[in-house]
């Protein structure tokens, strides 16, 4: 990318000072949005401004005071940001499909959008990180700060302050995401055509974790 690219923050807003031009996709209505109120969205904005200093930040809050959602607002926050927000973060999953939130998905990747969800670790798929051509990430505790790993199905592992790597506090796929929509926001080269295989290109880690059996078990 030639330019800093601008970063759309799909999540519960920011703090006050990134706030200006945000909106909030309530039910039914769109407007104002108001700083954060859950931390999540603001911990997410942390790690992209370490990881890309220089990109421009904008939110769409669809959380109010609890981390729960619908499809409906989350895709009209994917079609509002699409029109120009260069990578979408979408730092959350859904368990159900919906028309709604894949349409819009489409819109975004249509215009040439990198979409990056969080994917859980275990258990089933959520969506959006499930569509197609969408950048599915989750957390690795393998990974430092600067590693990737490939996973199972594509998905992009990251780190996610996981206390392996002397994190605290939020963490997990959430995190992970905004790690890797930081890496397209840092490196990502004009004219690439799949950022998924530019990120897998930049894989060190291939497989899943493993994890050790406690001592004394079989």
């Amino acid at each position: 990318m030639a330019r800093a690219p601008l970063i759309g923050i799909v999540d519960s807003g920011g703090p006050a000072d990134q706030m200006a031009g945000a909106r909030a996709f309530d039910v039914g209505r769109d407007g104002p949005a108001r700083p954060d109120r859950l931390g999540h969205g603001t911990a997410v904005a942390a790690v992209l401004r370490r990881a890309a200093p220089d990109a421009a930040l904008r939110h769409a809050q669809v959380f109010d005071d609890t981390p729960v959602t619908s499809a409906d607002r989350v895709a009209r926050a994917v079609l509002w940001l699409a029109g120009e927000a260069d990578i979408l973060l979408l730092s959350l999953g859904l368990a159900a499909d919906r028309k709604v939130l894949r349409a819009a998905c489409e819109t975004a990747l249509a215009a040439g959008r990198c979409v990056v969800a969080a994917s859980p670790a275990r258990g089933a798929v959520s969506f959006p990180a499930a569509y197609p051509g969408v950048v599915a990430a989750t957390g690795d505790a393998r990974c430092d700060w600067e590693t990737l790993s490939l996973l199972p199905g594509g998905v992009i592992g990251a780190w996610c302050a996981s206390p392996e790597r002397g994190g605290a506090g939020m963490g997990g796929a959430s995190l992970a995401a905004a790690r890797v929509a930081g890496q397209l926001a840092a490196a990502f080269p004009a004219g690439q055509a799949d950022p998924a295989v530019w990120l897998a290109g930049r894989c060190r880690i291939f497989g899943p974790e493993r994890r050790l059996a406690p001592a004394g078990t079989a």
